[in-house]
């Protein structure tokens, strides 16, 4: 009997994983196409979103018209979350990059699930402490960091490089015109350093872009990678700097 309890408990206890998975009251399940919106800066911020396939691309436009891109997300990232915190309206907007399938959970249904599902609120949590920890490594990125290094660094994050699984190549969505937004830079600077990287053998363009793990070079050392830094990091080294550069938490 105590195992025919213990079986039936454990059949209902919640699944963060298949909440994320099952469409029902408060979620739904969409496809977008590439180059689609999904809000846009100023509608009203009623729904959390996670992505369950694909890439996201949110942006800010100033009032003088400036685009800038403040994350790139992929699977397994929560967008939209604002409105958790009384937020009314969207500060930003949300476009697939590529294809993307993603759920919408509406306001009251998320509030729910974080007050009666501890093993939900804590995977969300951990989303949003990383998230925080991310943009105070983004802030510093920007501010002290050449345009050299900051490239480098978001390229191994696309890459996946530091994270679960073997890097993969980079989407064609992701532009050079993106990559600037992404770092705070210009098309012309980008495009210079990205032909540096690929002579230099960091990267290689093979109908998608793939990053190789001697960029990680880049990132460890002080002075602008020449030929003669195109070695190999240290193991050590490699696991620090991947361990800074490649968080589970969104693109700036």
């Amino acid at each position: 009997m105590d195992a025919q309890k213990a079986a039936v408990k454990k059949s209902r206890e919640f699944s963060p994983a298949q909440f994320l998975e099952t469409a029902a009251r408060g979620r739904i399940v969409s496809t977008y196409p590439a180059e689609e919106i999904i809000y846009t800066q100023g509608d009203d911020a009623d729904a959390v979103f996670y992505i369950r396939r694909g890439k996201v691309k949110i942006t800010v436009l100033s009032t003088a018209g400036k685009e800038a891109v403040i994350a790139l997300l992929k699977a397994d990232d929560f967008f939209g979350e604002g409105c958790l915190i009384e937020q009314v309206r969207r500060l930003s907007t949300a476009a697939s990059v590529t294809e993307c399938e993603i759920m919408q959970v509406e306001k009251t249904e998320m509030n729910r699930v974080l007050r009666d599902e501890p093993a939900f609120s804590k995977m969300f949590v951990a989303h949003i402490l990383a998230r925080s920890a991310r943009m105070e490594e983004d802030l510093v990125d920007q501010l002290f960091n050449s345009t050299e290094k900051r490239l480098a660094r978001v390229l191994l994050l696309l890459a996946n490089f530091g994270r679960e699984g073997r890097p993969e190549p980079i989407v064609k969505g992701i532009s050079q015109e993106v990559l600037a937004e992404m770092i705070g830079s210009t098309r012309s600077r980008v495009n210079f350093f990205m032909n540096k990287f690929r002579d230099l053998g960091f990267i290689a363009y093979n109908g998608k872009l793939e990053v190789h793990s001697s960029l990680l070079s880049v990132v460890l050392n002080d002075r602008p990678a020449t030929v003669s830094s195109h070695v190999k990091p240290s193991r050590p080294a490699a696991r620090r700097a991947i361990a800074v550069a490649a968080r589970h938490t969104p693109l700036r």
